[in-house]
């Protein structure tokens, strides 16, 4: 069975994730974290639990999900992957945390490994499928494990709300469109892990989510 572990980072209070199984293999979704204490508790929970990171992976490359992509992929020895179409939002990350005037001392590496929609990503004995799901971002992408019934969602969907739709490469019609077509349809009691903010499920979303109920 794979577990879910989420940690708040940086100071747009990002979530982070780790998943893992009992093979003690696990993914390392949106690092965030930016500061010397929010790596340090990040090695700490992943050498607490044992585990032992086999892949690095961004849903999409705005500047609070990536600002851990060096310090993990140099930690572990590891190859960030990501769509291609976000690579574009990857390569401005240096000006876009000049403008929030965010310390960004080890920029990213590139997109080493590029995942596209339909792609089933593997390790231990977990597998998730990437589901295409743009709108907040040009290429964002989620995350679903069907058999333990749950999704890392990125900034696509949160509880009781959606994802900015006003940044570049943003569009409302394009996010809706995800949303409805691409996770709507999974099974009311699929867990959602968004980007920011609490843990919901699909059914949830369904039934108060005031951008979904009609």
């Amino acid at each position: 069975m794979a577990n879910v572990l989420q940690l708040t980072f940086n100071p747009f209070q990002e979530n982070t994730y780790l998943v893992y199984d009992d093979t003690k293999e696990c993914m390392v979704l949106d690092p965030g974290c930016l500061f010397p204490d929010e790596k340090a508790e990040l090695q700490e929970a992943i050498n607490h639990l044992g585990l032992r990171p086999v892949r690095l992976i961004n849903t999409h490359c705005h500047i609070d999900h990536i600002l851990g992509n060096r310090f993990i992929a140099d930690t572990y020895g590891l190859v960030l992957e990501a769509h291609q179409g976000e690579q574009v939002v990857l390569e401005s990350g240096v000006q876009v945390a000049s403008m929030y005037q965010i310390p960004y001392p080890e920029p990213s590496p590139a997109i080493g490994k590029f995942i596209n929609a339909g792609d089933v990503i593997q390790f231990g004995e977990t597998s998730l499928k990437a589901i295409f799901t743009p709108g907040h971002s040009p290429a964002s992408l989620s995350f679903y494990c069907e058999k333990d019934r749950f999704l890392i969602a990125g900034d696509v969907l949160f509880k009781n709300s959606i994802g900015r739709y006003d940044l570049p490469g943003g569009n409302f019609n394009t996010l809706m469109k995800s949303i409805r077509e691409k996770l709507m349809v999974l099974p009311d009691e699929v867990k959602v892990y968004s980007g920011h903010g609490p843990a919901t499920t699909i059914g949830e979303e369904r039934r108060g989510n005031p951008f979904l109920v009609e």
